[in-house]
């Protein structure tokens, strides 16, 4: 059975990583990648191929950059002649990126199965590209594979059947529970010259956050104002970089006392930053549920969250403003010991690409 499996973007290349393992575990399974070049930065992209082991994709189709609708439209163009060449049983698709919906439309009109992991996450807000990508890639997938009991019970919700929803638990976990030991080893926090526990570290690229000023502005007073108790360690995002220098706000955040501004960081170096990390600010997804996992403390600086795991059982709280002062208060309250302990949820145990195989290769026997 021939499985092509789509990348585009950072959080795709962790979760394919423990797929394409688990694949590889399985005879009945031939396992193609396709790389659609979604996330192009050699930061964003090459790194990651390197420290999770993944093989060269067997397709690069070199998207680039552009509006969402351009990627869309670039990645559909071009996905397209990949599977009239290969003729697959199943595309797989990962997340809620633009390659993730752009591939499963191109797989649908070519009447290919489509198999989506990280399924039924929902924020309830519409606005946000990734809500979009969601919920329409959940409409055409096949086998919907969920991450925990909120991705089931929307599912149900829009009325998917039950035979197509599969519980497996969070594959990001999987590559984070391969690779922790490594990053350990890496020893980035040292070299940073960082203490563990002695520093907040910050993440943020969301476009309601980061593509006005006003947001920018709001961000720059968090960084300053959480400085004043900890280090604060800003890797930024090329999207963020970018807007800050657009809007003359650059100099300002890389002079600012107890900061650090970083480039991005590859898999391994930013999750031994995540690790020890005394609290953690973001407006991530990925990074939600990692630092559930790690028991690290975490704000997320949204309206709203897909992953509500995080924070029923997690160490994640929502701070639905982009407000200085809420997360000064925050940060005041965790670090004098007033925080969530959080346990990890069910099945987030390292094995979840495991279960995803043995369900795909069970379909070959289907046939």
């Amino acid at each position: 059975m021939k499985i092509v499996s789509i990348v585009g973007a950072r959080p795709n290349f962790i979760k394919i990583a423990a797929i394409h393992r688990a694949f590889k575990q399985h005879s009945v399974i031939q396992s193609t990648l396709v790389h659609t070049g979604q996330h192009y930065d050699a930061c964003l992209s090459t790194v990651f191929f390197d420290q999770l082991d993944l093989p060269s994709p067997d397709y690069y189709l070199g998207v680039g950059a552009g509006t969402q609708t351009q990627q869309t439209a670039q990645i559909m163009r071009t996905f397209e002649p990949v599977l009239e060449a290969e003729q697959p049983d199943w595309v797989l698709v990962v997340g809620d990126v633009t390659s993730t919906l752009a591939c499963a439309l191109v797989a649908d009109q070519k009447d290919v199965p489509v198999a989506h992991v990280e399924a039924g996450l929902r924020s309830g807000d519409r606005r946000m590209p990734e809500e979009r990508n969601r919920m329409l890639t959940d409409s055409l997938a096949n086998l919907l594979f969920v991450t925990e009991q909120a991705g089931i019970d929307n599912l149900k919700r829009e009325g998917v059947a039950d035979e197509r929803i599969q519980f497996v638990g969070n594959v990001m976990i999987d590559s984070l529970v391969q690779y922790r030991a490594q990053a350990n080893k890496l020893n980035t926090v040292q070299k940073l010259g960082l203490t563990p526990d002695n520093y907040v570290l910050m993440t943020m690229h969301r476009p309601a956050n980061v593509d006005r000023e006003a947001g920018l502005l709001q961000i720059g007073q968090i960084v300053e104002n959480t400085a004043r108790y900890k280090t604060v360690v800003f890797p930024l995002h090329p999207r963020t970089r970018a807007n800050l220098a657009r809007m003359g706000l650059l100099d300002r955040l890389t002079n600012m006392p107890n900061a650090r501004l970083l480039e991005p960081q590859g898999y391994l170096e930013f999750l031994n930053l995540l690790e020890h990390a005394a609290i953690v600010i973001t407006d991530s997804g990925g990074v939600q549920e990692e630092t559930t996992y790690l028991r690290v403390p975490c704000l997320t600086l949204r309206d709203s969250t897909e992953r509500p795991v995080t924070v029923e059982l997690g160490t994640n709280q929502l701070l639905t403003e982009l407000n200085p002062q809420s997360v000064q208060n925050r940060v005041a309250a965790i670090l004098a010991g007033r925080t969530k302990q959080g346990c990890i949820p069910p099945l987030w145990d390292g094995h979840a690409a495991t279960r995803i195989a043995r369900i795909m290769s069970h379909q070959a026997y289907k046939r």
